[in-house]
């Protein structure tokens, strides 16, 4: 199963996605490499809540961040955070 499989990315907080992408490894100029189309400041937006992105962009967010977490530290830190 994939560690993002289920999670409603509608339900993940601003530091939610923070931790998520720290808990993977990425800083934010690290996500703008890895994502056509998705630059630093989409990312610093998401993570400060002044701004959501494209529910696709956030499924390919997510997805490039569960690449690099369990399943079970992915729901932990949507769940808690």
């Amino acid at each position: 199963m994939d560690a993002a499989e289920g999670v409603d990315v509608d339900a993940v907080s601003p530091l939610a996605w923070r931790l998520l992408r720290v808990g993977a490894g990425y800083e934010q100029r690290g996500v703008e490499r890895a994502l056509d189309g998705l630059q630093q400041a989409h990312v610093s937006m998401l993570e400060s809540g002044s701004r959501s992105l494209g529910i696709e962009r956030r499924r390919s967010l997510l997805a490039l961040y569960a690449a690099e977490l369990s399943a079970a530290q992915v729901r932990a830190i949507v769940e808690h955070f």
